[in-house]
């Protein structure tokens, strides 16, 4: 019997290690999590049984230049009992936002940003030998399943390359638009356009640590930086990759948004979970004439369920929150 536990649990390490078979059925991911908190959700995620999670950044509140900081803080994170049940159940990859990075709305001038870099991969457990370790920043991408249920996850960085914010003088925007800025660097756009381009996933999710839907507002977005929002949306329509859709964090809420975009024949969404550990601190509005239901302002974490039984997949977008209240349920089909 011992022998038979030792098998399993050495072919379980395997998959989880080397990717997915089988086709995926449930992604979770999530955003903000304070390494210090107690109160992370880290249970109710591992009973949703997840095949995949997906961090979206701030995975850590490191925000310091010195690495032995953020070092440390990775080590507290990773060593906590409920992550350590979230390893042992499915597949992790992921990305950094700003406070993991090292520095508050922090870009490409960042002087740490190399040996940060390094840091996260090794939370992320990504081997030494993987592409991403042998290139600058830390955009990646993952193919799950197979014939004609691969589920394809592509690992924006908008942070290593990203050029400078424009600090706004409008009460109550922090931003606005850089006409000039760019988001992701001439050789991360190159990237993912053969990503893209060579793609034969049914299901394509993007992986963005900040908003790209959302536009309104005047904190972090895609929109800050109007001519690589552009960009993408310009690939997107003239690349047409299959079933397509945002996820995304940072923001301390959760919603959903979609638009139309001409060309792409499908509707496009961002699907937005932040944070793990804390949200605002009191109810608000905020404008999003995309959003799709309600701003949830509650601890929560994203749950995408897929549904390969008909021709195109049905997918359903669910917020949770503690003890396993689903706080909105978005059907989705393309």
């Amino acid at each position: 019997m011992q022998n038979l536990k030792a098998t399993l649990t050495i072919a379980l390490a395997l998959t989880l290690a080397s990717g997915l078979a089988q086709p995926v059925t449930k992604v979770a991911f999530g955003s903000c999590s304070h390494e210090d908190d107690p109160e992370q959700l880290w249970s109710e995620i591992v009973a949703t049984d997840p095949d995949l999670w997906i961090w979206l950044g701030d995975n850590i509140y490191g925000d310091s230049p010195d690495m032995g900081v953020l070092k440390a803080k990775y080590d507290r994170q990773k060593k906590s009992e409920g992550y350590q049940r979230l390893l042992k159940t499915c597949k992790v990859v992921g990305t950094w936002d700003d406070h993991d990075y090292g520095i508050n709305d922090g870009g490409k001038n960042f002087r740490q940003k190399s040996k940060s870099k390094e840091l996260a991969l090794d939370f992320l457990d990504v081997p030494q030998k993987a592409k991403v370790r042998k290139r600058e920043g830390i955009y990646d991408s993952y193919s799950f399943g197979e014939g004609n249920r691969i589920v394809k996850v592509i690992l924006l960085d908008t942070r290593y390359f990203r050029d400078t914010l424009q600090r706004s003088t409008v009460k109550g925007r922090r931003y606005d638009p850089n006409p000039a800025g760019d988001m992701l660097g001439d050789e991360q756009w190159e990237w993912l356009e053969k990503e893209l381009k060579k793609s034969e996933a049914a299901i394509h999710i993007i992986a963005s640590s900040i908003q790209f839907v959302s536009n309104e507002h005047g904190y972090e977005k895609w929109g800050n930086f109007p001519k690589s929002r552009q960009r993408m949306l310009d690939l997107l329509a003239r690349l047409k990759p299959a079933n397509t859709f945002f996820i995304s964090g940072d923001r301390h809420i959760g919603e959903v948004s979609k638009m139309s975009l001409e060309g792409l024949p499908y509707s496009l969404y961002d699907f937005t979970s932040s944070g793990l550990t804390h949200t605002w601190d009191e109810s608000m509005e905020e404008s999003n004439g995309y959003r799709v239901g309600q701003l949830i302002i509650q601890k929560n974490f994203g749950l995408i369920t897929i549904n390969w039984n008909e021709k195109l997949p049905d997918l359903v977008f669910e917020l949770r929150g503690k003890d396993g209240v689903v706080w909105q349920s978005t059907p989705v089909r393309f």
